[in-house]
């Protein structure tokens, strides 16, 4: 699969870098954009804020599926509830949210670690094989929560609870299982 990494901090850059590994080509865009018009999907890991200003710059998104790893924790903008909804009015197509509860600086730990960790995804119905098989390239479980109106709580659930946990232990990184 072809894959447009849209960002190349800690977690765009450790995402491609997972994703080479497992055989997919990516192409990896800073904020000064670039073209994905040969991608089969995006995926979009910036800074929430800078969310317009950089897929405005990114040539071939329309209607190309994306993942949103992003968070909110810089807020959301007026009139979305989640940033993958602003990430879906951008691209008019199908958008999950994914990647964004999971500690990038862990990255290089999820091949050695068994169970394999969780990672909560939401989104759209139609975006819902590609996601699965992206988290699993990643070496990860995923756990859908719902559909795309449950992106705002998977954003919530960042903040309230990941996030505090990491805070409340040192600051330190953690994987976590869910079993459903």
């Amino acid at each position: 699969m072809r894959i447009a990494v849209i960002g190349r901090g800690n977690v765009g850059g450790g995402l491609a870098r997972l994703w080479r590994h497992a055989g997919h080509t990516v192409d990896e865009f800073g904020r000064d954009g670039g073209d994905a018009s040969s991608a089969d999907v995006l995926v979009v890991a910036i800074p929430g804020p800078a969310i317009p200003t950089t897929l405005v710059r990114v040539g071939g998104i329309a209607g190309k599926p994306a993942i949103d790893a992003t968070n909110p924790t810089d807020g959301r903008p007026p009139g979305f509830p989640s940033l993958a909804h602003l990430v879906k009015s951008l691209t008019g197509a199908p958008v999950a949210k994914a990647f964004d509860t999971v500690f990038a600086r862990q990255y290089d730990e999820i091949a050695s670690t068994r169970p394999a960790p969780s990672c909560l995804w939401s989104g759209d119905d139609e975006i819902g094989d590609l996601v699965e098989a992206l988290i699993r390239d990643a070496g990860l479980h995923p756990v859908r929560l719902g559909d795309l109106e449950s992106a705002r709580a998977q954003e919530d659930f960042l903040l309230q609870l990941i996030l505090p946990l990491w805070e409340g232990h040192g600051k330190r990184p953690f994987f976590y299982r869910l079993e459903l």
